[in-house]
C-alpha cells in the first residue's frame, strides 16, 4: 500500500466529518471568497497617512475605536463609581497544597437590585510575590472548571440544560464538566495564576438576557449619560465586566496586575479581544477560535458571517451592525483593525483546522494584517506570509497557530499560551 493511498485513509474519516458539519449555503472553499478590500488601519479618516506610534496614540486609535463601538459592538460605559469587592471564602491549601483558592464577590451598587460577578483564583503556592494571571469567563459556572469541591456551585441561569445543569440551573452533576478547557494544575506549576467567572453573571447569553443582566442594572453611565440597551451589547457588557474585574485585582496583593493575560473561546474569544482592545491594563490578549465578530475578517465571508451570526445570536452585537448584513464591504472597519488597537501589547490567535465555520485562514489573514500597526513600535507580527502548516506555532508580538482537531480549547492550545506568556511577561 502506498505512503499516499495510507495517508488518504487516515485522513479521510475526519475530512467526511468535516463536510457533514458544513451548513448548506455557506462558503467553504477559498475560491469561493468574494473579492475584498480591507480598509488601512494606517489611513485615517480625513486621508491622511500615519507613519508614527505617536500618531497612532494620538488620533488614529480613537478613530478606529469609534467606528467599533458605532457599527459593531456598541457604546463601553466608563467605570461605575460605586464597586465592592468581597473576598467570600478563602482555602490556602487547595488543590492538595498547589494553591490558595479565594472565592470574591464583585458587587455593583447603585441600581434597583442585587448585583454581582463571582470570581473564582487559584494563586500557586510555591511563589513568592505578587504572580502574573491567566483570566478568562467561562462558559457554565465557575464549579465547571475543576473538580474541587470547595468552588461554589452558580445560582446564575445557564445557557444549556447538558452539562449536567438542570431546567437552565447547575447541579452537582455539573462540577468539573468543563475541566478539560481549564488545565489548572498545569498553569498554577508554570507560575501562573488562574482568575475564571461565569460569564452568565454579567449577562445570560439569549435574546432576552439584558432584563436581567448588568444593561438593565444601570440606567446611566458613570457621567450620567442616558444608558439604553441598545447603546452596548451583550459582547460589549461581558467585555466591560472584564474590565471590572481587572478593577478587583489591581487590589490584589497575591496579583501582579501588570501581567494579567486575557483568554476567551469562541464568542468569549470575540469578547476578549474587544476587551483587549478598549482597556489597555491587560498585558496579553488571546483568541481561540473567536471567528466572525471576533478575529475572522468579516470581508471575506467565508463560514458565519455577518447575517448569520446577526440573526442567530441578535443580542451580541449593537443594533447598527445588522446594517451590514450581506453588505460587509460597507462596513467602515474590519476584524484586522480590532487586533490592532491592541499594539503594543502582544496579542494571540489561534484556529483549528476543522473549525471552518471561524475561518482559521480569515483569522490567520487579520492577524497578518494587523502587523502594520505593531510595526509602527518596531515590533514583528506573524513574521511569515501564509498560513502556517498544521500544529506549527508563528509569531513574535502576534502569535497564531492552527491546530489539528476542531471548535475547542485543548491542552496544545494552553500549550502555546503559556509559552507566549513566558516569552512577553519575562518569565
Amino acid at each position: 500500500m502506498s505512503q499516499r493511498y495510507t495517508l488518504l485513509l487516515l485522513l479521510l474519516p475526519m475530512l467526511m466529518n468535516t463536510a457533514d458539519a458544513r451548513k448548506k449555503g455557506f462558503i467553504y472553499e477559498e475560491s469561493e471568497v468574494p473579492a475584498y478590500t480591507l480598509p488601512d488601519p494606517l489611513i485615517a479618516n480625513d486621508g491622511s497617512a500615519v507613519t508614527s506610534a505617536s500618531q497612532w496614540k494620538a488620533f488614529r486609535r480613537s478613530e478606529i475605536l469609534d467606528h467599533f463601538e458605532e457599527s459593531v459592538y456598541g457604546r463601553r460605559p466608563g467605570k461605575p463609581d460605586a464597586l465592592k469587592f468581597t473576598v467570600t471564602s478563602q482555602d490556602n491549601n487547595a488543590l492538595g497544597g498547589l494553591a490558595k483558592r479565594k472565592q470574591v464577590s464583585i458587587l455593583f451598587e447603585g441600581g434597583d437590585r442585587p448585583f454581582a460577578v463571582h470570581l473564582l483564583i487559584y494563586v500557586p503556592n510555591k511563589t513568592s510575590g505578587p504572580v502574573p494571571v491567566f483570566l478568562g469567563y467561562n462558559f457554565n459556572g465557575n464549579h465547571s472548571i475543576h473538580t474541587d469541591p470547595g468552588i461554589d456551585l452558580s445560582k446564575s441561569w445557564m445557557r444549556k440544560n447538558d452539562n449536567g445543569n438542570k431546567n437552565h440551573r447547575a447541579t452537582e452533576a455539573a462540577r468539573g464538566k468543563s475541566a478539560s478547557r481549564w488545565p489548572v494544575e498545569t498553569i498554577i506549576k508554570r507560575g501562573y495564576a488562574v482568575a475564571t467567572a461565569y460569564y452568565g453573571d454579567v449577562e445570560p447569553d439569549h435574546a432576552d438576557g439584558w432584563k436581567d443582566g448588568i444593561r438593565s442594572f444601570y440606567k446611566t453611565d458613570a457621567q450620567g449619560h442616558s444608558l439604553k440597551r441598545e447603546d452596548w451589547s451583550a459582547i460589549t457588557a461581558w467585555a466591560w465586566a472584564l474590565s471590572r474585574i481587572v478593577d478587583y485585582l489591581e487590589t490584589d496583593s497575591d496579583i501582579d496586575a501588570d501581567s494579567i493575560a486575557l483568554l476567551g473561546h469562541s464568542r468569549l474569544g470575540k469578547t476578549s479581544v474587544w476587551a483587549g482592545a478598549t482597556d489597555q491594563r491587560f498585558a496579553i490578549t488571546i483568541s481561540n477560535n473567536s471567528g466572525c465578530g471576533g478575529a475572522a475578517l468579516s470581508r471575506r465571508s467565508f463560514g458565519e458571517t455577518v447575517k448569520r451570526i446577526n440573526t442567530s445570536f441578535p443580542h451580541w452585537f449593537n443594533s447598527s451592525f445588522k446594517a451590514f448584513n450581506a453588505n460587509e464591504g460597507a462596513l467602515p472597519v474590519d476584524q484586522h483593525e480590532l487586533l490592532a488597537l491592541i499594539a503594543p501589547r502582544p496579542v494571540y490567535v489561534a484556529s483549528a483546522v476543522e473549525d471552518e465555520w471561524a475561518d482559521p485562514n480569515g483569522e490567520f489573514l487579520s492577524a497578518k494584517a494587523a502587523g502594520a500597526v505593531y510595526e509602527l513600535w518596531g515590533k514583528q507580527g506573524v513574521g511569515v506570509d501564509s498560513q502556517p502548516p498544521v500544529d506549527t506555532p508563528v509569531g513574535d508580538t502576534i502569535g497564531y497557530h492552527v491546530r489539528s482537531g476542531g471548535h475547542n480549547v485543548t491542552d496544545y492550545d494552553w500549550e502555546q499560551y503559556l509559552n507566549f506568556a513566558d516569552r512577553h511577561l519575562g518569565r
